[in-house]
C-alpha cells in the first residue's frame, strides 16, 4: 500500500508563507504538548477490560450492554475516536491561539493523546493554563548512538532450528526501526531471497504479510512505487520538526523513507536482513550475512537524518505511528543529547509514549548510548525499555606491518598485503613533495592531493600518510588517499595514528591496494622512530638523500575467531541508571544485556554518507551500541514466534535469565574501563557493565521461569516517586491510587537497590512456561550485604506461578556498589539467573 508525499511539499509551502510573513520571531521553538484525555491505545484497552469485568449485567437468561461504558464521543461525527482526538486537538489550538499564527506539526493519538506544535513562548503559556492541557516541554534533540554474528550467537544450530531453519526463523512478526531510513534497493530486503540463495526454499512467495498489520509505503521521486514488498512492509518519514528549525538540508537528508546516511540500513539488516546475502566491499568477498530473524518483516520509521540528527517530536510521531501499523517489536538505536529534567529520567516524551507502546503489546529495544565507560553514562532509563550495551565477538580482521628490524606493528585494514617476504622502502608523504609544494601546510601528510607528490620518488614504494582528527570529522578520507597512492603509483599504503587522535576506536577500513592503518598512538611512535631514525640526511643542508626505512604488508582479508570475547566494549555507556539529574540513582538494572555491537557488518545504503570510508559500498562494518540493539530486537522476534502470547515483560525476562556470565573459554565476561589502551585496563564485567550478561539466543527460546509485569505495574511504579502523581497524571491520564511500588519492588529478572537501609523485604513472582519442573534456590551475597529466600526450593506445573520471598540486610556501611546474584536452578536442565546490586549500606 502507497501513499503519495505531497503532503509534505504542502507543508513546506505553507511553512514558507508562515515565515515569510514575520511569523518566526526569536522566542518561536516546537513544543510537545500532552492532552488529558486518554489516547486511543488506553482506551481501547481499557475498554476491552471493563467490558470483560462489568460490561454484561446479567437479567434472566439474558445479558444487556452496560450503557454506562458508551463512549462520549459522537460516532457519527467524528468517524472514529482518533478523528475525534484530533478534532479536539485543533479546537483548543483555534480557541486558545485565535488570531495568531501558529504551526501544529503533529497530532499524536495512539500513544499519546497529543501534538507538536510551532508557538512562542507567550503562547506557550496560553496552552499551559488550558484545563484539557496536562503537560507541555520544548522539543529536544536526539542522536543515533552481520556474516558472523549468527554463528557467534549460535543460531544456525539453534533458534534457528527451533524456528524451522533462516527459511522461517521470525515469520509473521514485523519489526519496526526508528532511525535513518533504508535502502529498499538492497537484496536484504528482498521478497524473493532465491535470486540471492537459491537454496532458499520457495523464493519468492516465503514472505506473507500479516493481516493486522495496516503500514504504509510513503511514494516520493526517490522511494518510487514498488520500493516496498513483502519483505519491507512499510516506510514513512518524519521530520516537521526539523523542517521548522531550518535545520534540514533537502540535498543531503531527503523528505522521504530514503536512507542517505546508512545506519538506518545497516541496522535494520542485522535485525531482520535475508539470509545468504554475499557481502562484498572493495572488490573482496568477506563471507554472506545475515539479520537475527532472516524472515522477519521490516517497517522504517525515517526519523533521524545525517546533517543534524534528530528531535523528539518528530521521533514521537514515528513510535505513534508504528504502535498504530502493529508493529511486534520496536528497535530504537538512538539516544537523547542529554539526561530529560524534571523530578525524575522516566517522566519524558520518548519514555512514556514506548509505555503506552508496551501497554499495546509492543516489545521496545533501545540502545544504551555510546558514552560510556563512565559510571551513570547510560542513556535508556525505563525498566518498561529492554536497553541494549555493546559487547565484542571473536572475529577480528588483523593486518600488520613488518619493519627492516623485524619489529612487527600490530594494524587493521581489509586490505591485502604486499607480495610474498619482498621489504619495499617506506616513504612519508611529507618527504615526497614536489619542489614547488610549501611544506607549511600541516594537512599534506594526509595524502589527500596527488598533485603535491613526487610521483617519481614514490613510485614502487609504500606511501605514508597520517591519520589525523580530520579524518574522524570526514574532512580527510582513507578512500581519496588510496586514490592518491594508487595516482603516484604506490605499492600501499601505511597510516599512522597522529597523537591528537585517542579515545576514538578505528574501525578495520577497506582498502583496494595493500594498506593499513596502526590504531595505536604507542605504535605509532614506535614506528616513526624507526622511519626516522632510518633517513640519511645531508650533514650540511639535513636534505634527506636516501630513504632506509624499509616494510612489507601482511594482509587483513582473512578472518581471526581466537578473540576473547564477549568483552563490554569501552564506549558502551553503563549503569547505575540515574533517577534524576542530580545525584539520585533508580532501583532499576540498566543496561539489561549486551550483545554484539563491536565491528558489524551490516547492509549499506548506496547513498549512505555516515561512514566516508564505506561510500559507495553495499556493506560496512561499524561499530556502537546501535549494532546491538538490532540483534536483540531479532532475537526478540524469535522468541515472540515461539511464544506469541508473551508480554513484552516475558520476552524481557526470557533474554535476561537466560543470559551468559562467561565468555567462549568460560572465564567471567570482562570489560574495558578506559578510552585509551582499552585491554589494558579491562578487568571483571558487573552488572553495572553488562546487565544480565552477554545474549543467549538458543536458551532464551527455553527460560523455563518468567518474570513478568504489567502496564499497571509500571503505573505503580510511576506512583512511588516522590511527587509524581500529578505528571502521572499529566502524561497517562491516570490517578495515582494507594498502591504504588518501589523500583525493587517490580517484578523484574534483577534486583537492584540504590540505598539499602538496614533491611528490604521483597518478592518475586515467576511462572514456569516449561513442563513440571523441580527448582532449588542458590545465591551469593553482594559484598556487605546478606540475603535470604523463602521458598528455597519448590515444585511447579506448567503454567503455575510461584512466588518467593527475599529479605537483603546491610552488614556493613558502605558506599561503593557491590554485586551477586540469586539462582533457580531445575531438576530438568533450566537454569534462571538474577543479578544483584546494591549501590549504598547503611547498617543502623
Amino acid at each position: 500500500m502507497a501513499i503519495f508525499s505531497w503532503v509534505h511539499l504542502r507543508f513546506l509551502v505553507i511553512l514558507l508563507l508562515f515565515w515569510n510573513n514575520g511569523f518566526c520571531q526569536e522566542d518561536s521553538a516546537v513544543y510537545i504538548v500532552t492532552m488529558k484525555q486518554a489516547p486511543v491505545v488506553h482506551r481501547n484497552t481499557d475498554f476491552m477490560r471493563a467490558n470483560l469485568q462489568s460490561s454484561q449485567v446479567s437479567k434472566g437468561n439474558s445479558t444487556v450492554l452496560n450503557m454506562s461504558n458508551k463512549p462520549r464521543y459522537n460516532t457519527t461525527r467524528y468517524g472514529s475516536y482518533s478523528s475525534y482526538i484530533v478534532h479536539l486537538q485543533n479546537s483548543i489550538l483555534r480557541r486558545t491561539l485565535r488570531g495568531e499564527r501558529y504551526i501544529k506539526l503533529y497530532s499524536y493519538h495512539y500513544l499519546i493523546n497529543g501534538f507538536a506544535v510551532l508557538i512562542t513562548s507567550q503562547q506557550a503559556e496560553k496552552l499551559s493554563r488550558r484545563k484539557e492541557v496536562s503537560n507541555i516541554i520544548p522539543d529536544f534533540s536526539i542522536r543515533v548512538s552481520t556474516t558472523h554474528t549468527p554463528q557467534f550467537l549460535g543460531l544456525p544450530t539453534g533458534s534457528w532450528v527451533q524456528n524451522g531453519g533462516p527459511e522461517s526463523a521470525g515469520q509473521g512478526i514485523v519489526i519496526g526501526l526508528i532511525d535513518t531510513g533504508i535502502d529498499p534497493t538492497h537484496p536484504s530486503f528482498s521478497d524473493n531471497p532465491g535470486i540471492q540463495n537459491p537454496g532458499i526454499e520457495n523464493p519468492g512467495n516465503g514472505f506473507p504479510v500479516p493481516a493486522r498489520f495496516s503500514g504504509i509505503c510513503e511514494v516520493t521521486q526517490d522511494f518510487p512505487s514498488g520500493s516496498c514488498n513483502r519483505k519491507l512492509v512499510g516506510a514513512r518519514h518524519f521530520a516537521a520538526s526539523a523542517i521548522t528549525r531550518g535545520v534540514f538540508n533537502s540535498s543531503q537528508d531527503h523528505a522521504s523513507p530514503l536512507d542517505c546516511d546508512g545506519h538506518g540500513t545497516h541496522t535494520a539488516s542485522i535485525a531482520a536482513g535475508n539470509y545468504g546475502v554475499p557481502v562484498i566491499v572493495a572488490g573482496h568477498h568477506f563471507g554472506n550475512a545475515s539479520g537475527m530473524a532472516p524472515h522477519a518483516h521490516v517497517a522504517v520509521y525515517k526519523a533521524l537524518y545525517k546533517s543534524f540528527g534528530g528531535f523528539a517530536a518528530d521521533v514521537v510521531a514515528a513510535i505513534d505511528q508504528a504502535a498504530e501499523d502493529k508493529v511486534d517489536i520496536i528497535s530504537l538505536s538512538i539516544t537523547p543529547n542529554r539526561r530529560p529534567a524534571g523530578i525524575a529520567t522516566f517522566f519524558n516524551p520518548i519514555d512514556m509514549a514506548l509505555l503506552s507502546a508496551v501497554k499495546a503489546g509492543i516489545f521496545v529495544v533501545q540502545a544504551a548510548g555510546n558514552t560510556g565507560p563512565a559510571p551513570k553514562s547510560v542513556s535508556s532509563f525505563s525498566p518498561w525499555i529492554f536497553t541494549v550495551g555493546a559487547s565484542s565477538h571473536d572475529r577480528s580482521y588483523a593486518n600488520g606491518l613488518v619493519l627492516g628490524n623485524n619489529v612487527t606493528i600490530p594494524a587493521v585494514g581489509l586490505a591485502p598485503g604486499t607480495d610474498g617476504e619482498t621489504m619495499y622502502t617506506l616513504i612519508s608523504a611529507t618527504h615526497a613533495l614536489k619542489n614547488d609544494t610549501k611544506p607549511s601546510d600541516m594537512y599534506l601528510g594526509e595524502c589527500q592531493d596527488p598533485v603535491r607528490l613526487d610521483s617519481n620518488l614514490i613510485k614502487g614504494n609504500i606511501l605514508v600518510c597520517s591519520y589525523s582528527i580530520r579524518f574522524v570529522l570526514g574532512l580527510s578520507s582513507v578512500k581519496q588517499a588510496l586514490n592518491t597512492a594508487k595516482n603516484v603509483s604506490a605499492v600501499g599504503v601505511v597510516f599512522y595514528l597522529d597523537p591528537f587522535v585517542i579515545g576514538f576506536q578505528l574501525n578495520p577500513t577497506p582498502m583496494g591496494i595493500p594498506g593499513l592503518i596502526i590504531p595505536s598512538s604507542d605504535d605509532s611512535k614506535t614506528f616513526l622512530s624507526y622511519y626516522n631514525n632510518s633517513l640519511v640526511r645531508d650533514s650540511n643542508s639535513s636534505n634527506i638523500i636516501k630513504f632506509n626505512a624499509i616494510g612489507r604488508i601482511i594482509g587483513g582479508l582473512k578472518p581471526n575467531f581466537s578473540n576473547i570475547a564477549p568483552k563490554v566494549m569501552y564506549y558502551s555507556a553503563r549503569g547505575p541508571d540515574p533517577e534524576d539529574t542530580s545525584v539520585l540513582n533508580a532501583d532499576i538494572l540498566k543496561p539489561n544485556l549486551i550483545a554484539p555491537g563491536n565491528s558489524i557488518w551490516g547492509a549499506w545504503s548506496s547513498l549512505g554518507l555516515d561512514s566516508n570510508e564505506f561510500q559507495g559500498e553495499s556493506f560496512a562494518m561499524i561499530s556502537g551500541t546501535s549494532m546491538a540493539a538490532p540483534h536483540v530486537a531479532g532475537l526478540a522476534a524469535l522468541i515472540k514466534q515461539q511464544y506469541p502470547d508473551f508480554t513484552p515483560a516475558a520476552i524481557g525476562s526470557a533474554l535476561s535469565t537466560s543470559a551468559s556470565l562467561e565468555d567462549k573459554n568460560g572465564n567471567p565476561i570482562l570489560a574495558q574501563r578506559t578510552y585509551a589502551n582499552s585491554d589494558s585496563t579491562q578487568s571483571q564485567a558487573t552488572p553495572f557493565d553488562m546487565g544480565s550478561g552477554f545474549v543467549n539466543s538458543t536458551q532464551s527460546l527455553d527460560p523455563g521461569l518468567i518474570f513478568d509485569s504489567s502496564y499497571d505495574d509500571y503505573l505503580s511504579f510511576l506512583c512511588g516517586i516522590n511527587g509524581s502523581g500529578p505528571v502521572v497524571q499529566n502524561y497517562t491520564g491516570n490517578t495515582c491510587g494507594f498502591t504504588t511500588l518501589n523500583g525493587s519492588d517490580l517484578n523484574l529478572p534483577s534486583i537492584t537497590i540504590s540505598v539499602l537501609n538496614q533491611t528490604r523485604n521483597l518478592t518475586r513472582t515467576v511462572k514456569n512456561v516449561a513442563n513440571d519442573e523441580s527448582y532449588v534456590l542458590g545465591f551469593s551475597n553482594p559484598y556487605g550485604t546478606s540475603i535470604s529466600v523463602s521458598p528455597d526450593q519448590f515444585f511447579i506445573k506448567k503454567g503455575e506461578k510461584q512466588s518467593v520471598k527475599f529479605i537483603i540486610s546491610a552488614t556493613q556501611n558502605s558506599s561503593t556498589a557491590s554485586f551477586g546474584k540469586v539462582g533457580f536452578y531445575g531438576d530438568k536442565g533450566h537454569m534462571v539467573i538474577l543479578p544483584v546490586s546494591i549501590v549504598t549500606k547503611i547498617t543502623y
